[in-house]
């Protein structure tokens, strides 16, 4: 806070005279892109060789930083601003409107971005900087629906699961006779069973990731449906996301939790795991306590009502006799995860999808996930006025 308190005394004044005009929206701009700082993941181009000099990756990457951030919804968009904005086109490293490169050359560094997961290392390196030295309170984990264009794939046939270690001997036809007892095969054991014992590659290899139909049901009880993806965001205090995984939307959401989770712990220490009654599983609760931490997770009764209205007796008896549940009161802090998924597609660009295949649409949701994340540890980190 000490050296941004010098920055905005001496910095902005100096830039408001070489960059008229230097609105708030770049201000914020020029902050998030020294915050994250890209110099040091994108390389810069050869000065010298043979052929054509290729076009500066770290201006392409401050520009789709800015398209996120601005909520741009097409590269045409940011490339016509670009060519009228003077301010935003000096930020992001170019002098004149030729400099500004083609669609085709977004594109073709776009897709650079994405095969070498260039926001994902950013975001990784920017949380373990920011709060890998501190003691974080609680993790909200839930996730959101993301809108595609894109045809939805087919599944014709799910998956085999892989074969079980022992091989049962092959079970006989028939009934069996009085006295003879047959063994009972062996079940295959469900994924959040295998991703206990896996390493998290392991785990992200078994998720599904291509483009298909989700559905859920939303805050009214009315069932809702989405071609796309679905994107399980890991919220710290402060409302800073800390973990972010891509699947296809019809995965459910509990399938996702065992592997953020431990990517999440390698990242930061925190206590809480807080997370709704989609993730009510013994194999998520067990991990959660395995990794040395609290799960606090909604009640999933499932048909069970009978132990519902027992349950909900149980809450009115204790609010009558005013008997706080400390569980209850940090199950709270998980809407912060809620308003992270509102902000992405409302402010950083989460609505605007226009790219297709699930590389190119994390690496379009981590570049809006990579200056929400600044924004909201800048937030954090700002001094409270406290008034007498």
């Amino acid at each position: 806070m000490a050296r941004w308190a010098h920055v905005q005394s001496c910095l902005f004044p100096f830039m408001r005279e070489e960059l008229e005009p230097c609105t708030e929206a770049l201000e914020r701009l020029i902050i998030v892109l020294d915050t994250i700082g890209l110099e040091a993941y994108v390389p810069s181009p050869p000065s010298s060789g043979r052929g054509r000099k290729p076009d500066d990756r770290r201006a392409l990457a401050r520009a789709f930083i800015a398209k996120a951030m601005f909520s741009m919804p097409t590269t045409v968009s940011l490339i016509e601003r670009l060519a009228v904005d003077k301010s935003l086109r000096r930020i992001c490293g170019w002098e004149t409107r030729r400099e500004v490169p083609s669609e085709s050359t977004f594109s073709r560094a776009f897709e650079e971005f994405a095969q070498s997961e260039l926001p994902v290392r950013i975001h990784e390196a920017l949380v373990r900087r920011s709060l890998g030295n501190r003691v974080i309170g609680c993790v909200a984990r839930d996730a959101t629906e993301i809108e595609a264009r894109e045809k939805p794939t087919k599944h014709d046939d799910p998956p085999p699961p892989p074969p079980p270690k022992t091989v049962d001997a092959p079970r006989k036809r028939g009934r069996p006779r009085k006295g003879e007892e047959r063994p009972t095969p062996t079940p295959s054991p469900t994924r959040l069973e295998r991703q206990v014992s896996q390493s998290v590659p392991e785990m992200l290899n078994e998720l599904p990731t291509e483009c298909d139909v989700g559905s859920k049901k939303n805050s009214k009880g009315y069932k809702e449906t989405w071609i796309g993806y679905k994107l399980h965001i890991d919220v710290a205090d402060g409302q800073i996301p800390v973990a972010c995984l891509l699947t296809s939307a019809s995965v459910h959401d509990s399938q996702a939790a065992i592997p953020l989770m431990t990517i999440t712990g390698q990242r930061i220490t925190y206590l809480y795991d807080l997370m709704d009654s989609a993730y009510d599983a013994a194999g998520i609760i067990n991990h959660s306590r395995f990794l040395g931490h609290v799960p606090i997770v909604d009640l999933n009764f499932r048909a069970a009502t009978d132990i519902k209205e027992q349950h909900e007796a149980e809450i009115k008896r204790r609010e009558f006799i005013h008997q706080t549940d400390p569980d209850r009161i940090l199950y709270r802090f998980r809407t912060m995860v809620e308003r992270i998924n509102a902000r992405l597609k409302d402010e950083f660009g989460g609505r605007f999808v226009r790219v297709r295949g699930a590389i190119k649409v994390k690496c379009h949701l981590m570049f809006g996930m990579l200056a929400l994340t600044v924004d909201q540890i800048l937030r954090a980190l700002k001094p409270e006025t406290r008034t007498a």
